[in-house]
Formats: C-alpha cells, structure tokens, sequence
C-alpha cells in the first residue's frame, strides 16, 4: 500500500505541492509568493544561461599550447627532426 502510495509521477506532485502551497499560505498570499517563485525560476534560467553561454564561448576559443609545455614540444620536434620523422602534420593526440 504505502509503494503505491509513493509511486506518484510529475505532474501529480505539481498539483500535490500546488495544494499544500495553498493550505499553507492562504489564498490571500498565495499570489505573492508565486510571484516571488517566478521571479527565482526566471533568475535562474538567466544565470544558468550566462553561464553556458560563457563555457561555449572558451570552448570555441583556440588555445595555444605555452610555457614549458611548448617547450616540451618543440624538443620532441627537434628529435623526430633528428631521427627523420615527419611531426609537422601531426596533432598533439
């Protein structure tokens, strides 16, 4: 009894919570505090989206390899150069 109890799916627990909302809150109040939820749906769909919108503008960026890793790379090339291997059509992977 209590699984079927708690097999409840998604829109079933909208109305579950939208109810309990109302008992709570009062039908005087209720409007306001959907407001303000509406307010904080909507803050964060525009913080998640900046956010994506930034992680896809760094991945679209090209990084160039420096520091003592380019240095690591160049005298790899210098040795491929040295026992006849071509590394200049090569990628890093």
């Amino acid at each position: 009894v209590l699984e079927y109890l708690l097999n409840i799916i998604g829109s079933e627990w909208i109305i579950i919570i939208f109810v309990a909302l109302i008992l709570l809150l009062g039908t005087n109040r209720f409007p306001e505090a959907a407001k303000k939820i509406g307010k904080i749906v909507g803050e964060y769909k525009k913080a998640k989206d900046t956010v994506e919108k930034q992680m896809k503008d760094v991945t679209k960026e090209n990084f160039e390899v420096s520091g003592p890793v380019k240095d690591e790379r160049k005298k790899l090339e210098i040795m491929a150069n040295h026992f006849g291997v071509d590394c200049k059509s090569k990628t890093d992977d």
